[in-house]
């Protein structure tokens, strides 16, 4: 695969560069761990399939993911060749990053909830010549699926599939003890380690837009998400990291996969996300830390039993994704008693904004943070290109040593001007003090007859309704005002709610009229990505066939 980084000398001259890119590998810090402390725990993993537990200390996943990495050279893996892993939160996951790491090739990480659609035009479009499978997650057989997807796949040359059974079997193909004396490692591995400002990562956007792109990261800008994160939260290598969110999503990547390793800590994985067996883990492993979206912390704060754990080391949750309702920040710190961290990124970034440990928990109830450390965002007026007012919504731009250097094979699809700042998508607006809140993305804009409906603002109301589990406010084609406010709500369990009584509790809460939404749709399962966020090109979609009904 030819690669074509958009580095501009400018970027890797400035300062955020100098800073935060100390030009190495992930592999190079799990070599440190391991000089450090050999025997120390690096991870810690439940596969929910065969019901294994799995405990590696630094030293066996440095050796395990050594042979993965020989294992693949003896399948053809060349520098820049792209190796596209459907695993779910397993060490085997973290492995074959390292591998492909030592070797110069570039992971393609792909969420196990996708299927033939996804998975044809992603591994074809990265040209994949190795793919890693799981034989079975969830009932789904992963095997059949790609087989069944040979013909639109010319360039997959091989199919490796963990726990299977036939000659393709991951622990017979990547996992044989004798590949160790088939090649001179040193010399191999010196040879083919790539320079920290190759590709290393190639992750498609997690498709809240539904037209997915192939973001394309090197070692530095990951490292660089990751340093800036661990120093603007206080985080050391005395905590323990739990991940829930997807190792496919750059959320589960980068501080879920990368961090624990580059801070010598612990990872804890949870491959099925269930709020009991994460409060288990909790007090199992002395968990201190997690990230997540939205319905995570959600359900932690919502689920009874999970008050039957001793959960009190646990002391920060980052939430990022979407604003978290103020009132689950609220809840979730008086159950739980965990700090919650507002935070906002993208697959493009990785977290930009986060709300420092030590600033107030209104922050984070009110606010998606501030830039970390050479983090830089501002807010633009749509029509005049100039920076917006203190409190006035526009257009979120962001630049910083965290970000991407293009998307695969569509350079112009950049969206980064010759100053480096990255249009968003999202709108926003900044307080006085430099925080930003999420007011929406820029197509979650409702205009209503001439007038600007704060959609952000309508959902941070609703979400007080005693009833309401999840909502989403999205525009609804309309002939007279142009668009209408359609809501789109999950309830508690027992719970009712109609329009009349939704209208009732928004004008109880002293909400303009013209904000009001005109429709209620009760939905059983509102459509998320795999990492969390609710997909509202979809109830955009919904919206519209009500419109023409």
């Amino acid at each position: 695969m030819q690669f074509d980084p958009i580095l501009p000398k400018w970027r890797l001259a400035g300062e955020g560069a100098k800073k935060h890119w100390p030009n190495k590998l992930l592999t190079d810090y799990l070599d440190e761990a391991v000089a450090a402390a050999p025997d120390k725990t690096a991870w810690s993993n439940v596969n929910s399939m065969t019901g294994k537990h799995s405990v590696l200390s630094f030293k066996e996943l440095q050796t395990l993911s050594d042979r993965i990495a020989l294992g693949l050279v003896s399948l053809g893996v060349e520098k820049n060749d792209v190796v596209s892993i459907q695993l779910p939160n397993w060490w085997e996951f973290v492995a074959v990053y390292l591998a492909t790491t030592r070797i110069g090739a570039v992971i393609n990480p792909l969420m196990p909830i996708f299927r033939e659609r996804e998975i044809s035009y992603m591994v074809g479009f990265a040209e994949s010549k190795v793919m890693i499978v799981p034989r079975n997650f969830r009932k789904f057989d992963y095997p059949q699926m790609i087989e069944g997807l040979r013909d639109d796949l010319p360039k997959l040359e091989h199919l490796v599939v963990i726990d299977g059974t036939g000659a393709n079997a991951f622990e017979k193909v990547l996992l044989d003890p004798a590949l160790d004396a088939k090649m001179d490692k040193a010399a191999l591995f010196k040879e083919r380690r790539p320079g920290p400002d190759d590709i290393s990562l190639l992750m498609y956007t997690s498709g809240t837009t539904g037209q997915p792109k192939g973001a394309m990261h090197t070692a530095n800008t990951l490292v660089a998400s990751v340093k800036t994160y661990c120093e603007g939260l206080d985080l050391t290598e005395k905590d323990v990291v739990l991940m829930a969110s997807p190792l496919a999503h750059l959320t589960g990547f980068l501080y879920g996969l990368m961090m624990p390793i580059y801070l010598k800590s612990k990872g804890v994985l949870q491959d099925i996300w269930n709020a009991e067996e994460c409060a288990k883990q909790v007090e199992a492993e002395g968990v201190t830390f997690s990230m997540g979206a939205t319905p995570f912390l959600a359900d932690l704060t919502h689920t009874p039993e999970v008050q039957n754990y001793d959960v009190k080391t646990f002391d920060k949750f980052v939430c990022a994704g979407a604003p978290i309702p103020a009132v689950l920040v609220n809840e979730a710190t008086k159950k739980l008693g965990i700090r919650v961290i507002s935070a906002w990124g993208m697959t493009e970034l990785g977290v930009a904004t986060a709300v420092p440990p030590e600033a107030s928990i209104e922050k984070s109830a009110t606010t998606d943070g501030a830039p970390l450390d050479c983090f830089e965002v501002k807010i633009v007026d749509p029509e005049s290109g100039q920076t917006a007012p203190v409190k006035v919504p526009g257009l979120l731009k962001a630049r910083g040593p965290g970000a991407f250097v293009g998307y695969l094979k569509k350079p112009e699809m950049f969206g980064t001007d010759d100053e480096g700042w990255f249009d968003t998508g999202d709108i926003a607006y900044m307080d006085e003090e430099g925080y930003i809140r999420i007011a929406g993305r820029s197509k979650d804009i409702i205009i209503r007859g001439g007038e600007n409906v704060p959609v952000a603002e309508v959902e941070q109301t609703l979400y007080r309704h005693p009833a309401i589990q999840e909502v989403a406010v999205v525009a609804m084609p309309d002939p007279r005002l142009g668009e209408l406010g359609c809501a789109f709500a999950t309830l508690k369990e027992g719970q009712s709610l109609n329009l009349a009584e939704m209208v009732a509790f928004l004008n109880q809460q002293k909400m303009a009229k013209q904000y009001l939404p005109e429709r209620l749709e009760i939905l059983k399962e509102m459509p998320h990505t795999p990492s969390g966020k609710i997909q509202k090109f979809k109830l955009r979609e919904m919206a519209k066939a009500f419109a023409k009904a």
